[in-house]
């Protein structure tokens, strides 16, 4: 046998109800891959285990984002540039990074609880992931609660066909998230409502007032755009909508 034949890899499947084994063998070295027979009721592998956890952590920034205060702060910038008629000002990184830091900033409370009473004692080996787990949730649903209007709360119960719970903080997590989305989203329309309504009158007065003196070629748009940002600057209107946004959190 020729020296290059000898170095070609060979791959032996081996198929048995003990186990399942993929074996790619060399001259110098085998490599052997075990998967675990499901029939005998064996774990997961290391790489099952690996990928899991890879599934999970690419998931956990959505979800914590959508069990914060993100959403409403976002939604509600978003709704402000939309409203000042700026398509690409001040740009999404920008507005994505303020709704971040003023996460963080209402989110202050909950999360030094959090890492108080579950991620240090975790750390410090005094408590398993499972204790650590819940200790962590405590704090973070009775924020939640606190700003989920109970007619979304009843909605996803009703919807979920569970068992209407005795009281608000026996709702499970599954239930209590969506809900808690469903308010913030109203409470970033109806804010988004109010920023959207002084912009679109000096938008009405000046499409009127343009037709008035015959000029209907230009936009009203790019006319009436100076006037929003002056007003926006003189009511320090980055101020009011944050300060708003931050006190809407009970």
């Amino acid at each position: 046998m020729t020296l290059r034949r000898r170095l070609l890899v060979s791959v032996l499947g081996l198929v048995s109800f003990g186990a399942m084994s993929i074996v790619i063998a060399t001259p110098a070295q085998a490599v052997s891959i075990n998967l675990p027979d499901l029939t005998r009721g064996e774990g997961p592998t290391s790489a099952i285990v690996l990928l899991l956890s890879l599934t999970v952590l690419a998931v956990a920034p959505a979800i914590l984002l959508m069990t914060t205060s993100f959403t409403k702060i976002i939604v509600v910038l978003s709704i402000t540039r939309n409203a000042l008629g700026l398509q690409g000002v001040p740009p999404n990184q920008v507005l994505t990074g303020l709704a971040i830091f003023l996460s963080f900033f209402v989110m202050a409370p909950v999360l030094g609880v959090m890492n108080t009473d579950a991620l240090q004692p975790y750390l410090d080996g005094t408590l398993d992931f499972g204790q650590a787990f819940e200790l962590a949730r405590l704090p973070l649903e009775q924020f939640m609660l606190a700003n989920t209007r109970p007619e979304e709360l009843a909605l996803m119960v009703k919807i979920s066909n569970e068992t209407p719970p005795a009281t608000p903080a026996d709702v499970s997590l599954t239930t209590l998230v969506p809900a808690f989305i469903l308010s913030e989203l109203r409470a970033a329309f109806i804010i988004g409502f109010v920023v959207f309504l002084p912009f679109l009158i000096i938008d009405m007065v000046v499409s009127s007032g343009l037709m008035s003196v015959g000029m209907i070629m230009l936009p009203p748009v790019l006319v009436s755009l100076p006037f929003k940002l002056l007003l926006f600057v003189l009511v320090d209107g980055w101020a009011l909508i944050v300060s708003s946004l931050v006190n809407s959190y009970a």
